[in-house]
């Protein structure tokens, strides 16, 4: 088995929030990384700029979750650079908001195809690598929503859901070739995703949950990076929400 400072891992959604935070966790470890994102190009560039001052080898690239053409052309290039992942976090996704009867079904299938088709594309284009080293760590990031639903956000829990449920499967299917899959469900995380709420509604937030304040990136990259120790090889087909006691 090759040591965690030989490895690399792909992170979805990795130029900002917690994909942000779970890259820098991982490039500080020795990790190598490969940070994916859609269209925010600088804010990648700065998360790589910081982990490559961690002397890691760190590679920025750019492909729509919902095109399967996309996601092979960047399995292509992963494979140039020598870069094909030990561990995948699925961690790209997007939000909706609003009463279910005036969701859309351009709306419905934006959600689904990146939420969920997404992370279905990913995980099969690269866990043939793992299979075949008998080692490998899926960590999907999912939401307490996917646990507990929320309302008006019907679409964004029911996406969540349907994670946290393919995570449980393909656990099964993955793991008599010794690759693990996981899903990390945070709770309220001081992130871009509450900007939607003005201060007296984060206080409010703040106060329904028993630890009494949100929490960070960090601490939601640090529960990933736990979980793809070698050490955590016993801990697979668990959907472990990180949410200050908010829902226990």
């Amino acid at each position: 088995m090759k040591s965690l400072q030989q490895m690399t891992a792909l992170i979805t959604g990795g130029s900002r929030g917690i994909g942000a935070a779970i890259a820098k966790r991982f490039a500080l470890e020795g990790v190598n990384v490969v940070i994916h994102y859609l269209h925010s190009h600088e804010q990648a560039n700065e998360t790589a700029r910081i982990c490559l001052s961690y002397g890691v080898r760190v590679l920025t690239i750019s492909a729509d979750l919902r095109s399967r053409d996309q996601l092979e052309r960047m399995k292509e290039k992963l494979v140039d650079y020598q870069l094909m992942p030990d561990i995948v976090v699925n961690n790209g996704a997007i939000a909706s908001y609003g009463m279910l009867q005036d969701v859309t079904e351009t709306e419905w299938d934006d959600v689904m195809s990146v939420n969920l088709r997404g992370v279905f594309h990913t995980t099969q284009l690269f866990m043939p690598h793992m299979i075949e080293q008998r080692f490998g760590r899926i960590v999907n990031i999912s939401s307490i929503w996917g646990l507990s639903g929320a309302s008006c956000e019907v679409l964004y829990s029911a996406s969540k859901g349907g994670l946290n449920a393919f995570t449980k499967a393909l656990s099964k299917e993955l793991a008599p070739s010794g690759v693990t899959v996981n899903a990390v469900a945070p709770g309220a995380i001081e992130t871009e995703m509450l900007d939607q709420f003005n201060e007296q509604e984060v206080a409010e937030l703040k106060d329904d949950i028993p630890l009494g304040r949100l929490g960070t990136a960090e601490e939601i990259a640090s529960l990933v990076y736990f979980l793809c120790l070698p050490e955590s090889s016993y801990i697979t087909g668990q959907i472990i929400s990180a949410n200050g006691g908010w829902l226990t």
